[in-house]
């Protein structure tokens, strides 16, 4: 087991990285859990985690309950939301209640969020079991639900008091669900990492075979990045928004096409070229390098291409994104493979150039 520490101004706590965790949840996670816990899952993971980890919480003496919402990204949304408050409710959850959110990056992000807002504030606990929620959503302390009119709109920096990574619970991950996560371990790569990125392109092969050891690596190494980061820059006031690479195309592409019809990941590939694209026209990247992009993209079995919609609605989309200062659309850029950017775009005419092969 590896163990990593994250320390933000407001918290500090810790990740716990290895196999089998959730058996030893009784030990690792009694510590941050006072008398009584509300495990917070969905329908799929339910049958398959959730009983161990009730197991565990029994061993440690902790009174629990469970609340099992529906799974998908289209049910991020304040009515899912309601059904943990309810669920709260009902069972007379109190102030010191540790929310568990025991899932991926919709249950990691929705219990945060109402840990965040129950009581004006509940201790919370991640347990994710997908590849993007270990190396990065259940990491920093973003919460959020969705809104119509774009992706993540509604939440609040809330940092949990612990984040237990179960390497086992991605062995059942659908092959899509581990090509999803592998688009956010590329962006670790390509935002500050070129050794990263040259170890992922000779090892892409047996991470999608889900060799173990490698994956143990790849969750660290992205943990390790990320609670650097946010360390530093806890409120995405500054460099924390690095980790946003290809996420204005793809939360533009999310909202289009419909919350749950293409997967975060998906759409965050899709994005990560076209970022590459944009940062070509800019004159920072060659076309070469995007090709690099695109060529481990497909490796992972991740589009490398947007869906086709009006340019006015890419504008539309983008114009909610949470990076828009004063109006003006702000997008994360590279000034090479390895090196972030922080780019104001007021030029339309880059943005269609860049786009102009995938509008309607």
């Amino acid at each position: 087991m590896h163990t990593l520490n994250v320390a933000t101004p407001s918290h500090q706590y810790p990740i716990f990285i290895g196999g089998n965790l959730i058996n030893d949840a009784d030990t690792l996670l009694k510590p941050f859990i006072s008398k009584k816990a509300a495990i917070i899952t969905n329908e799929t993971i339910a049958p398959l985690y959730l009983a161990a980890l009730q197991t565990a919480l029994d061993k440690a003496g902790i009174a629990h309950f469970n609340i099992v919402l529906p799974d998908g990204e289209q049910y991020k949304n304040w009515e899912t939301l309601n059904l943990i408050f309810d669920g709260l409710m009902q069972n007379r959850a109190e102030r010191k209640t540790t929310l568990i959110a025991l899932g991926g990056g919709v249950i990691g992000d929705m219990v945060g969020f109402a840990a965040a807002t129950y009581q004006r504030g509940a201790p919370f606990i991640q347990v994710p079991t997908t590849l993007l929620s270990q190396v990065d959503s259940s990491v920093g302390g973003k919460t959020a639900i969705n809104h119509p009119l774009g992706k993540n709109m509604i939440g609040a920096f809330y940092q949990p008091q612990a984040v237990l990574a179960d390497l086992n619970t991605l062995s059942t991950l659908p092959d899509r669900e581990l090509s999803a996560g592998m688009a956010e371990v590329i962006k670790y790569a390509l935002l500050g990492d070129m050794e990263f990125l040259d170890w992922l392109e000779q090892n892409i092969g047996g991470l999608m075979r889900q060799d173990k050891t490698l994956l143990a690596d790849t969750v660290h190494h992205c943990c390790r990045m990320k609670a650097d980061i946010v360390a530093k820059d806890e409120t995405e006031q500054g460099i924390r928004a690095w980790l946003n690479l290809g996420h204005t195309f793809a939360h533009a592409i999310e909202a289009e096409m419909g919350y749950g019809t293409w997967l975060h990941g998906e759409a965050v590939a899709a994005g990560m070229v076209l970022a590459c694209r944009l940062s070509e026209q800019l004159g920072k990247l060659h076309q070469s390098d995007t090709q690099r992009v695109v060529n481990l993209l497909k490796q992972a079995a991740l589009p490398v291409e947007p869906p086709r919609f009006l340019f006015d609605k890419w504008i539309e989309h983008m114009q909610h994104d949470k990076k828009v200062s004063s109006g003006i659309m702000r997008f994360v850029g590279l000034n090479k493979l390895g090196e972030a950017n922080i780019t104001e775009i007021t030029d339309m005419d880059i943005l269609y150039r860049t786009l102009q092969p995938y509008v309607s």
